[in-house]
C-alpha cells in the first residue's frame, strides 16, 4: 500500500482542507508547498510523532489503535460519518488479501411483505451497492415510474439508485436540487466501499460512474463521506408536480448492507396530497 491507497487518499484530502489558523496553529509565511496542514502539524494536534503519522498515511503502519485513529479524527475535525469511515478504511488496510466475494443479495420475504403492507408510504429496500432489491407500489411510482415495476426481481435487471442519479435523465430531473442528492449518493458510496472492500461489483460500479459521469468523477475525487440516514429532498414529479419528502434510511437487521428507505411528507401539506394522488395512478 502507498499514498494512493483509499486510507492515504482520505487522510490527505482531509488534511488539505484545514488551514493552520483553523486549528489554532500559527502560520509562518504565506508560501506552503502543500495545501492545508503539513503532516507534522497534524501529528502535533493528534499527539503522535510526525514519523508515525506519516507511516499511517503512507500505509506503512498497519493496525493503528482506535485511540490513535480517534485522536487523528479529532485533530482533523471529522464528522461522525467521516470518523467511522476512517476506522473502516484502517480496518481494510490491515488485510493483505481480499475477503471472499459476497453472495448475491436477496430481499427477505418478510421484509417484502412489510413493503407491500406499507401502502401509504413510498418505500424500497436497497443493497450494499444501492441496487433496488424490492419496492412497493408507491415507492416505484414516486422514484421510477418509467421503469418496469418487476425489474428488482431479477438480479440482471435490478435498477441501481446511484447509477440512476448520475446516468438516468428521469431521475436527474426528479430532484430539484440534484447537486445535493448527488453529493449524498457519492458520500454513501464512499462508506460502502470501505465497509465492503471485497465487493468487485461495487468497485466496478464506482469505476463505471467515474468514466460515464464527469460530475461523479469530480465529486468522488473530493472524498465526500456522508451518511444517508435522513435527508429532505424537493422533487419535481412528472405526474403530481412539486413536493417535498423526508427520506429515512433504516439498516435491515441481519442483512449486511441492506437498507429500508422510506419517503414521507408532512401531514396536511400539498406534498402529502401529492403522495396521496400518486397512489391513484
Amino acid at each position: 500500500m502507498d499514498v494512493r491507497s483509499p486510507l492515504g487518499e482520505f487522510l490527505q484530502a482531509r488534511r488539505a482542507r484545514l488551514r493552520p489558523e483553523d486549528v489554532g496553529l500559527p502560520r509562518y509565511g504565506d508560501r506552503r508547498r502543500v495545501p492545508g496542514l503539513r503532516r507534522e502539524e497534524l501529528a502535533l494536534l493528534a499527539g503522535v510523532s510526525a514519523g508515525y503519522y506519516t507511516r499511517i498515511e503512507q500505509g506503512q503502519s498497519q493496525g493503528a489503535s482506535p485511540e490513535v485513529l480517534d485522536a487523528i479524527a479529532t485533530a482533523m475535525r471529522l464528522t461522525t460519518p467521516e470518523r467511522e469511515h476512517l476506522h473502516d478504511l484502517s480496518a481494510s488496510a490491515g488485510h493483505r488479501s481480499a475477503p471472499p466475494a459476497p453472495p448475491v443479495e436477496e430481499c427477505d420475504p418478510d421484509l417484502r411483505t412489510l413493503l407491500t403492507a406499507m401502502t401509504d408510504v413510498p418505500a424500497l429496500v436497497v443493497g450494499r451497492r444501492n441496487d433496488v432489491l424490492a419496492w412497493n407500489r408507491a415507492g416505484h411510482a414516486l422514484l421510477a415510474g418509467h421503469l418496469d415495476p418487476a425489474s428488482p426481481d431479477d438480479p440482471r435487471t435490478r435498477p441501481n439508485m446511484s447509477r440512476m442519479v448520475f446516468l438516468d435523465a428521469h431521475t436527474r430531473a426528479l430532484y430539484r436540487n440534484w447537486d445535493s442528492k448527488a453529493r449524498a449518493v457519492v458520500g454513501n458510496l464512499r462508506i460502502m466501499t470501505a465497509r465492503h472492500r471485497g465487493d468487485a461489483a461495487l468497485a466496478g460500479l464506482v469505476g463505471e460512474l467515474a468514466i460515464e459521469s464527469p460530475d461523479f468523477a469530480t465529486l468522488w475525487a473530493g472524498h465526500i463521506v456522508q451518511s444517508c440516514a435522513r435527508d429532505v429532498f424537493d422533487l419535481a414529479h412528472p405526474l403530481v408536480g412539486e413536493l417535498t419528502v423526508t427520506q429515512q434510511s433504516l439498516r435491515v437487521p441481519g442483512e449486511s448492507g441492506q437498507v429500508l428507505v422510506t419517503m414521507t411528507a408532512e401531514p396536511g401539506t400539498s406534498s402529502a396530497e401529492a403522495l396521496t394522488l400518486l397512489r391513484t395512478f
